[in-house]
């Protein structure tokens, strides 16, 4: 079982930038992020491939956020640009673990994000 934490989320003014991190304990493939916002269903973010070759996004944050990872820190980057108050929601990553499986085995407890107008 590999274990993922969240950390660098926090308080941000509109138009402002935060980069939150997630560590992992042990080896990983493809590592995704979500967020989930109060009163609303967890919705993906973006994801990156195991090197790092491929990312993709939800077209809400194409063009502001970037996803990028360092594997020999088993660590994966999320860097918000241009935040909007919209995207205040808890921010989690989470990790295909077996490299036959697209299925995200393992989850983060999540960071809290918050952008005020």
């Amino acid at each position: 079982q590999v274990h993922l934490v969240e950390s660098g989320g926090g308080w941000v003014q509109a138009g402002g930038s935060l980069r939150v991190t997630c560590a992992a304990s042990g080896r990983t493939y493809t590592m995704a992020w979500f967020r989930q916002a109060p009163g609303k269903e967890r919705e993906f973010v973006g994801r990156i491939t195991w090197d790092g070759s491929s990312t993709s996004y939800a077209d809400s944050v194409k063009g502001r956020f970037t996803i990028s990872r360092d594997n020999s820190k088993n660590t994966v980057y999320l860097q918000m640009n241009s935040l909007k108050p919209e995207d205040t929601a808890i921010y989690t990553c989470a990790a295909q673990t077996n490299p036959t499986s697209n299925l995200y085995k393992s989850w983060g407890q999540g960071t809290q994000v918050t952008v005020s107008s």
